[in-house]
This record gives structure tokens, sequence and C-alpha cells, in this order.
């Protein structure tokens, strides 16, 4: 829906507050004194039908009385109320409305049932809504405050705040105030009847005050929408997301090791990646990174410099700085010079620069100077200990003038507490970024490296591969899908077909057929050529090895009539209502790398891709990465720099080198196949053999959903 429907509930002419109480207890009390106290500069209008006056405004009695202009209504009225407060709303004109009553869908059915009436009003009417169960919204710029919170609001600023939950509005303002933390705007979008996260991403973006989104989320409605905006945006302005409820259960009824992987939280890792979104795994994470990308300038590379008066401190940082994926700048001969002329004889200049604890505001403002002017620093890390001949806050003021004017990151480690409250001040009324230990600053300077990472990557079009035999694909699913396996079309699909299924897609698969008697197997052994496998043949059975049915390297005809036996012997011992059709025969493929790469489709944000080291252990190893389908090439790339399983491909130590590229081509796929086919619930291949020149599909499940 077009962005310029939510214009309204940021640029209102006049905004009525519907339940506007003269009793301080109720919280129409309480929108009403935020919004007239915050200097809101258009037209405020109180409706209660008891009328009579508050703050020093007349109370109208409905909406019918309430005069031009009114833009925005805020209601904080009883739930059962709300349908005709909207109906009043909309007859007036009004285009958008903010429902802060409780009592809708987080009650149960009734209250759901209410709210999707609520809806529908606001729908014939043309009417945004944003709520119900919500505490409404501010911008400190404007300014606005139409919430319910106890005043003071936040000091303006330049993160916007966009949350599911009220209550983390209210801690995150009393947070901010304390910490002289700025917001630029703040949103709770309560039960989202209408107004979601993704809605509300462009305004935020498009406020010239707002340099970082932060995202508080619990869910997303549409995640391909969410990720096709957020996608956009991020290139416009950081956007950093925590994502709670993270270890809930799925609800995906999954065989494969891809659907049992496949949860929740790697849906939303993947499409936070591909939208370029910055996912935080903590509240303090997402604030100490918003205050670094909203006042740091973007480093060149991940070369630090750390700057500090104590030697622990300054190795603390090192192993923090690398922990978090940057290094140590190498210190220029030129750049140890300056410092050696500004320190004394005792003191490290080699990276991390010890300046001892004699150090004095003066010499840490010189020495960081002469890091910042080492073309082979990207970012500076200054630690500041409560200095035992200074006062911190007169370091503070000496380095604050250089740090204004750098065009490379610094942020500083204020070790300490009250010894260190000046110096904190003035760095907060500067807009420097300071965090009490290494470990935060080291983080939040590796957050700027990957922001401006991903803003040089140039943006990739998800690949999409020419499959010539697309409609025999079709033609092998509308034979399941109309047979009705396992109802409503669900079930696996036989080897056979899936292993046709692959070969149209272009991934390779060594010779194979379905026998239904020993002599049958025998003849396709040696049709296709010695020394085969054996594995039994039953879509009942996803697991093959589990049940002893699958033999390996079989040379001769007696050892392949034999091991026909063997194996449907096992497997209906182990599964006696498994119906079994033989079993199916393929021929060895040489000793080569073993991975897994496989296919899901996500209820939130359709189709997945994994990669990870394969064979029987991958659940227990779980060593993957998953992408959304289809996928870039840069995705695809990043499954494998992301995986042990990946990175081998290369070589290691016993490991030769394999075809890299042709786990790739295999990878983008079988995307393809999850992304043309969004009928597959799952699709697996457990092993994909990676030899020299070329890889193998060995095994391959897939699949209908039901």
């Amino acid at each position: 829906m077009d962005s310029s429907t939510l214009t309204p509930f940021f640029t209102p002419r006049g905004i009525a507050v519907v339940g506007a109480s003269q009793d301080s207890t109720k919280l129409g009390y309480g929108l009403a004194r935020n919004l007239v106290h915050s200097n809101y500069p258009g037209a405020v209008h109180f409706v209660n039908p008891r009328g009579g006056s508050l703050l020093g405004r007349p109370v109208y009695s409905n909406m019918a009385q309430v005069p031009e202009p009114v833009d925005l209504a805020f209601l904080l009225i009883p739930a059962a109320m709300v349908p005709q407060a909207l109906h009043d709303c909309g007859g007036r004109g009004l285009k958008a409305a903010v429902i802060g009553s409780g009592g809708f869908r987080e009650t149960g059915p009734e209250g759901a049932a209410l709210e999707e009436e609520c809806l529908q009003i606001a729908q014939s009417y043309g009417m945004r809504l944003i709520g119900p169960n919500c505490i409404g919204l501010l911008d400190t710029h404007m300014p606005m405050n139409a919430t319910f919170l106890p005043p003071p609001g936040p000091p303006p600023g330049d993160v916007a705040y966009l949350s599911h939950s009220g209550a983390i509005c209210a801690a995150v303002i009393d947070w901010a105030r304390g910490h002289d933390f700025g917001l630029s705007r703040l949103v709770s979008l309560g039960n989202q009847a209408d107004v979601n996260e993704t809605d509300m991403l462009a305004p935020a973006a498009a406020d010239p005050f707002t340099r970082v989104i932060n995202l508080y989320l619990e869910g997303i409605r549409d995640g391909r929408r969410f990720v096709k905006e957020a996608s956009r945006v991020s290139r416009q302005k950081p956007v950093i997301a925590l994502k709670v409820g993270r270890y809930a259960s799925g609800q995906r009824a999954v065989a494969s090791h891809t659907g049992a992987l496949a949860g929740q939280e790697s849906a939303y890792n993947a499409a936070f990646r591909r939208a370029g979104v910055i996912r935080a795994e903590t509240s303090e994470e997402m604030f100490d990174w918003a205050r670094a990308l909203a006042w740091c300038p973007p480093p060149k590379g991940r070369a630090i410099a750390v700057l500090t008066n104590a030697g622990g401190a300054g190795v603390t940082a090192a192993d923090a700085l690398e922990s978090n994926g940057m290094n140590l700048a190498a210190l220029q001969e030129n750049t140890c010079q300056a410092l050696r002329e500004v320190l004394p004889a005792a003191a490290s200049l080699h990276n991390p620069v010890d300046m001892l604890a004699s150090a004095s505001p003066d010499q840490y403002a010189r020495c960081l100077q002469i890091l910042l002017d080492d073309t082979g620093v990207h970012g500076v890390m200054v630690i500041v200990p409560p200095p035992p001949m200074f006062a911190a806050g007169a370091v503070a003021k000496a380095l604050i003038p250089i740090i204004n004017i750098s065009e490379k990151p610094v942020v500083v480690t204020l070790m300490g507490e009250r010894l260190i409250q000046e110096a904190v001040e003035h760095f907060r009324s500067e807009h420097v970024v300071e965090y009490r230990f290494p470990e935060r600053a080291a983080s939040a300077l590796a957050v700027l490296a990957k922001r401006a990472e991903y803003l040089q990557r140039a943006e990739q079009a998800p690949v999409q591969v020419n499959i010539p035999g697309i409609e025999q694909a079709r033609a092998i699913l509308k034979r399941y899908l109309d047979a009705g396996q396992g109802g409503a079309g669900a079930g696996w699909l036989a080897q056979e077909d899936a292993l046709h299924l692959l070969e149209i897609y272009g991934i390779a698969i060594p010779p194979s057929g379905l026998a239904r008697t020993p002599q049958e197997a025998v003849e396709k052994a040696q049709q296709m050529g010695l020394p085969v496998a054996l594995k039994v043949a039953s879509a009942d059975i996803s697991h093959k090895s589990d049940v002893g049915g699958v033999l390996l390297s079989l040379h001769d005809p007696e050892e392949i009539m034999l091991g026909f036996e063997q194996v449907v012997g096992n497997a209906r011992r182990a599964r006696p209502q498994a119906e079994i059709l033989g079993v199916d025969v393929q021929r060895m493929i040489p000793a080569g790398q073993e991975v897994i790469i496989g296919a899901v489709q996500d209820a939130q944000f359709g189709p997945m891709v994994m990669f990870g080291s394969g064979g029987i252990e991958v659940e227990g190893l779980k060593d993957v990465a998953f992408a959304l389908a289809p996928m870039t090439e840069e995705e695809a790339e990043y499954l494998l720099r992301s995986t042990w399983a990946g990175r081998k491909l290369a070589g290691f130590r016993s490991f030769l080198p394999v075809d890299r590229a042709a786990v790739l081509q295999a990878l983008l796929r079988l995307a393809q196949i999850a992304a043309d086919f969004p009928q597959l619930a799952e699709i697996e291949i457990n092993p994909l053999r990676v030899l020299q020149e070329g890889a193998f599909a060995l095994d391959v499940r897939a699949r209908l959903a039901g």
C-alpha cells in the first residue's frame, strides 16, 4: 500500500483525543497532557461525552462538534465503543486513527472479532489504523508526544524506534532520558490490525531527522514484502532488528534434515541478511550499534588502532576486536616515530598503544591524531580508565575536537563509573559514542565495518536459471498432486522421480534405476557398470540407512542378489507397514567430499536453501547456513564461506581440493526448484558428493506439501 496514506500520522494539522479525561489517573488524561506539554504545533481537540474543559481547552461531547483542522484521532475508550467512534471519525473525513485501547485480539476470539470489525469499518472510509492495544507515537522534532507515558519524553535525536511492544517502548524512553540518548520517532504498533512494521519502514527512512531505524519485532506478518521493503530502505539508512521469541518451537512437520534444522530463526537470519537488516542479539547491542551508526563515519576497512593508558585494557580490546572479526592495524614506522616523540620511553608504541598510567589529556589528544593520520588505520578505540593524575573529564575535552572532525570512526571505552561521569556527559553532549568495556566498543566497530561493506557491495538480483525441461518437471509433480498421496497431494516422491527432477534442473546424478527383483537389480547393475550401491525404494522410509536399507560397493552379481534380499528384509522388519517397491540401484561414484544441500518452504518467507556438512551426522554437527531462494550469487558464496563444509572445498590437510564451482551451480539450481515449485514442502540432497571435477547427487528426498 502507498506509504503516503500514513502521512496523517506524522504531519497532522490537528489531533482529536477521543476519551480525553479530567481524571489524572486515566490514560486519556496522560495522552492529553503529553500532547499539550510537548508543544505540538497543530490544533489539539478533546472529546468526551461529559464535556467540560481540560488543560484550559474545551472538551467536545462528540466528534461532530470538533472544529477543523483535524486529521488524526487517538481513541482511548472501552473496546466495545471503538467501532462507533471509528464511524464518527470516518464521517468527519479522517484518514488516520490510533486505537490505544486494549480488549481486542489479545483477549481471545471475541476480541479478535471486534478487532476485525474495526478494521473493516476503517477500510470502508479509507482510514489507516495503528493499534489497537498500543501506547501511541511521538516525534521529537515536530514536536509531538502522542503517548500516555509518564513525562518527560525522550530528548530529540536521530534514531527511530518501531516496536511491537508498548511496555518496551516505555522502558526505552526512560532509558533514553537517563542516557541522554535522543530518539527521532517512536511508534508503538500494538496488535497491527492494519499498519505493521513493514508499512512504517518507508516513513521512518523518509524522515530527515532519522539516521538509524531500530525494530523490536515479535514476528513479521508478510515476510517477502518485509524483505522487499527493508532491502530498499536499508540502502538509505541502517536498519537494526531485535527479533524476540527466538526459541519458540516451529510448527512445521518435517522429516528431512533440512526441515529439522530450518527453524524460525534460520528463516529470520536469511531474510535479514537478504534485506541488509542488522540483527542484534540483545537490547543493549541494538542501542550500542544504533549510536555508532548514527554518530560515526563508516570505516574503509577492519584495521583498528587501540589507544590506552593501561596494558590490560589494551589486551582485552585486542581480543575483543579479533573475536568480532576485526584486526589490529600494523602501524607505519613514521606513526611509531611520531608517537615516540610524544610518549615516555617506557610506553608501548606498537598496537595496542599503551601510553602508561601517567598519560595526560594532551598526550591522549596528540596520540589519537597521530593514529588517525596513519593510512593503514581504519578506526580507533580509545580506552580511558580513570587517569590517576588527571580528570577523565579533561581527557574527554581534549579528545572531542579531534573526534568531531575525524573522517574515521573513533569509539571510546570509559572504564569505570563514578570517576568518569564528567567525561560521560562531555562525550554524550557531543555525540561521541562511549561504552563501559572494550567488548561493547569492539562490537560497535564491527557493525560499522559490516555496514560499510554492505553499502560497497553491489546490489544483485537473484539468479534465474533457464530450465528447458521445466514442463517435464511440472508433469512429475502434477502426477503426485493428482493422485493425492497422503491426502491433499502430500507425500514423498519416489527416488526415481526425485532424481529425474534434479536431472531436469541440471544437477548431476549417477546412473541409477529401480529394480523390483534381485535379477533385475543384477541386470541394471551390469548395464550401468560395477560397482553399485543398493538402496531400499520406499516413499514411507525417508532415512534409509536407519533401517539397514543401504549397501555400498557391491562388485559382482552374487553380492547384488544377496544385497537385494538383505536391504528389503531389513526394511520390512524395521517398518512392517511400509510399502516397498524394490531397490534403487545406483552406480558408485569415486570418493570425494560430501555436503548436504536442501530447501524448505517457510510459512513467512517462502523457499529457503540450506548448505552444510552432509552425511548422517548433519543434525549433530549443525554446520549449516541458510539463504532465501532464489539466491543471488553472493548469497550462494556466503553459504560456502560461512560453513566448514564450504571452506574445506578448497582443500585442507587430507581433504583434496574439489569442484567448488559445481557446488555453487547445484545450490543455485536447487534454489530454482524450490522457487519454481512452492508445492514442494522440502527437498534434500544428502549427500552431494563433490569430486575434483563435478558434483553428484547420491541421494535425494522430496516431499509435497499437504
